[in-house]
């Protein structure tokens, strides 16, 4: 029996207790929340009777002594959360993103490697089944190297409250999910990024509700991203749409089912080479899929095993400073170096 103690019982705690409740094996042992109540209705809601319900995470942790910590708190408290999980020796996965700075990305990374235990983020999107098909058929070289990677995100949510009022929103709360599927499709690591945000009249975001980046990822590979959260009509899907040219040939993805790719045939007419469809092989048994489900059931065998799960905060961080850059090259409108000591 694994016991973890979730900390952070707002909405996005559903998701991690819906998945939670799935896995045999894992209890739910402590709930924490600044609102004792919230966390009280938590508990109610998911017949958690014997949970520890408590304000302190440290209290909490103290009466538990739990194997794990589950962090959904806000960005701002990710380190105070991290540094309390390491120092009653939990292991901790957390929301992303991350951190809310590169800084505190940086400390919680550091102070997990020296408390020895493991930390990974829930990255969810790199659990999409597409993502993990398009991973595998670049990988076999069907239609050569990555060159060129292009995602657009245009969706329009009326979320009220916290994430109308923030800077940089788009790149802070959502876009975290774009770079990290690109960095993982096509093994790239960021080298450098040029971004601009801008507020168009129709907005009803405070800052930053639309971003264009453009971001060498290494190795001759370029990404470029166009984003807003208010842009209404022909809305694209939450995982964005996708056109990925390689040697020879592309892929797009209208990130949901609409997936094919062509490959580029050594014959030309005219101006132009023929192509022709080439199939993406279906999911392979071995790859993870799963959302929340997934990554906690993999951050639960990493901790059975001694292994590294995928989504750990030490390769994480790479696709943290991707957010970073790019809101440092909006602010001072110059290309930003993301350097390895930043990721």
């Amino acid at each position: 029996m694994m016991n973890a103690v979730l900390v952070g019982c707002g909405a996005m705690s559903k998701a991690w207790l819906d998945a939670a409740r799935q896995i045999g094996g894992l209890a739910i042992v402590g709930l924490v929340d600044l609102d004792a109540e919230r966390a009280r209705a938590r508990a109610r809601e998911y017949g958690l009777d014997r949970a520890v319900i408590g304000t302190s995470l440290d209290q909490v942790l103290d009466q538990t002594r739990p194997d794990a910590v589950f962090d959904v708190v806000v960005p701002a408290a990710r380190r105070d959360v991290a540094f309390a999980a390491f120092a009653h020796n939990c292991h901790l996965l957390t929301e992303k993103p991350l951190a809310d700075t590169p800084e505190n990305a940086r400390a919680i990374v550091d102070a997990a490697r020296d408390a020895g235990r493991i930390h990974a983020v829930v990255q969810n999107r790199r659990y999409v089944a597409n993502v993990r098909r398009i991973r595998r058929f670049l990988d076999s070289g069907a239609i050569g190297k990555p060159t060129s990677i292009h995602a657009d995100f245009f969706v329009a949510p009326h979320f009220g409250g916290f994430r109308e009022e923030m800077a940089h929103v788009l790149l802070l709360d959502m876009a975290i999910h774009t770079f990290d599927a690109a960095r993982y499709m096509v093994a790239g690591d960021p080298a450098g990024v040029f971004c601009q945000e801008w507020e168009p009249a129709n907005s009803w975001y405070r800052q930053g509700s639309s971003a264009s980046a453009i971001f060498d990822l290494g190795a001759g590979k370029r990404f470029t991203y166009a984003g807003s959260w208010c842009a209404a009509g022909f809305r694209t899907s939450w995982e964005s749409t996708w056109r990925i040219v390689a040697e020879h040939g592309s892929l797009v993805w209208d990130g949901e089912d609409g997936l094919k790719a062509e490959v580029v045939l050594s014959v030309r007419d005219g101006l132009f080479d023929l192509t022709q469809p080439i199939t993406v092989p279906p999911l392979d048994p071995a790859d993870r899929i799963g959302g929340h489900l997934g990554i906690i059931k993999d951050f639960i065998h990493a901790i059975e095993t001694g292994s590294e799960p995928e989504t750990r905060g030490s390769d994480n961080i790479k696709s943290l400073a991707m957010v970073f850059g790019a809101i440092e090259s909006a602010e001072t409108g110059r290309r930003v170096a993301i350097t390895q000591e930043a990721s």
